[in-house]
């Protein structure tokens, strides 16, 4: 049986190795992401609008990057993007087939994303420079998922939820 986000949350946040591996991870995926949205956008994007949000989202990541890497700096380690973890990009990257599967995978992954950053920052006990770094980047995940779901539409939503569910699996949380 999977954790919830709040389950997972009070278990990272007692211990502190858990919690700076967990930071150096943050400041994986967020590198990453910029990245793989840039990619994406090249690849896919249908017009020069869409790139242009595509371009702004992956710039937002990177600016995600910059301050989850100031945090882990604050506690002494050096944020190293080599070892990125693919456990859930494994169940879901086949997907990606077209620009709006594209767009629905990356809008799942932004979805469970928000819960996890919901749970910190409504969370008084989180560390408060993770609390308000995380609250920043909460309005800008929110804008990344709502954008990403507009541009997959309900179609490929559905025919990409399997495997996000699946990738949630591997991850141990709940479906």
């Amino acid at each position: 049986m999977g954790k919830t986000s709040q389950q997972w949350w009070t278990e990272i946040k007692a211990d502190a190795v858990r919690l700076n591996g967990w930071l150096v991870r943050q400041h994986r995926g967020e590198v990453t992401a910029a990245a793989r949205i840039r990619e994406f956008a090249e690849r896919f994007a249908p017009d020069e609008q869409t790139r242009h949000v595509l371009d702004v989202i992956a710039g937002q990541e990177a600016q995600h990057a910059s301050w989850v890497a100031g945090l882990l700096q604050a506690r002494g380690i050096e944020p190293k993007v080599e070892g990125a973890e693919k456990r859930y990009w494994k169940e879901t990257l086949p997907d990606i087939t077209s620009f709006t599967t594209g767009a629905g995978v990356a809008a799942h992954a932004e979805r469970m994303r928000l819960e996890r950053i919901r749970t910190i920052v409504a969370d008084e006990g989180s560390p408060e420079d993770i609390r308000l770094t995380f609250r920043l980047i909460l309005r800008d995940e929110v804008f990344h998922e709502s954008a990403f779901r507009e541009m997959a539409g309900p179609a490929a939503m559905e025919a990409t939820l399997a495997s996000h569910r699946q990738g949630r699996s591997v991850l141990g949380l709940e479906p």
